[in-house]
């Protein structure tokens, strides 16, 4: 086997597919804790955007960190994979949107994308890091989707296998 394709093997194998799973998963995890913890400074955090209208503030500020908890504890899990990966990249993009409207109006906003509390105000770099989660979610769902990689460590496959018994 030559260098090129011991690397594509390497790239789609389900273990490489895993391990990006997990990580992603636990991101989005790790993200809605302190959101989920300090929901009015996430609210605080969500209007200084100014993207939304105020009446929308509150609903997006409760609601988004439960979405991204339940996604990546879907994802973690290996349930409804493809699903919790189209949501996650959705709410990516909207990110990453987000962010670059601010960064291009010279906003001096906060990120408040891990830490509620944070002072660290948006940069080239957060954007940069946002698109990097993006493009890991665009290649989770080619391994998954387009691929047919098998998930390992996978409910959904458990419960296939319980399925296809019976």
């Amino acid at each position: 086997m030559d260098k090129d394709q011991h690397t594509a093997s390497w790239l789609t194998h389900p273990t490489t597919a895993f391990v990006l799973r997990i990580v992603l998963g636990c991101v989005f995890i790790y993200a809605s804790l302190d959101k989920i913890n300090h929901p009015d400074l996430f609210a605080e955090a969500v209007y200084n955007y100014q993207l939304l209208p105020e009446m929308a503030v509150n609903l997006v500020a409760i609601s988004l960190p439960w979405l991204e908890l339940l996604s990546g504890i879907l994802l973690v899990l290996g349930l409804w994979k493809e699903g919790s990966i189209l949501i996650l990249s959705g709410l990516m993009v909207v990110f990453i949107g987000a962010l670059g409207i601010n960064l291009a109006r010279g906003l001096d906003v906060h990120c408040g994308c891990f830490i509620t509390q944070s002072t660290d105000p948006i940069t080239i770099l957060t954007l940069f890091r946002d698109s990097l989660f993006l493009l890991l979610a665009f290649y989770l769902f080619y391994l998954y989707q387009i691929r047919g990689v098998e998930g390992i460590f996978s409910l959904e496959r458990v419960f296939r296998r319980h399925s296809s018994a019976n």
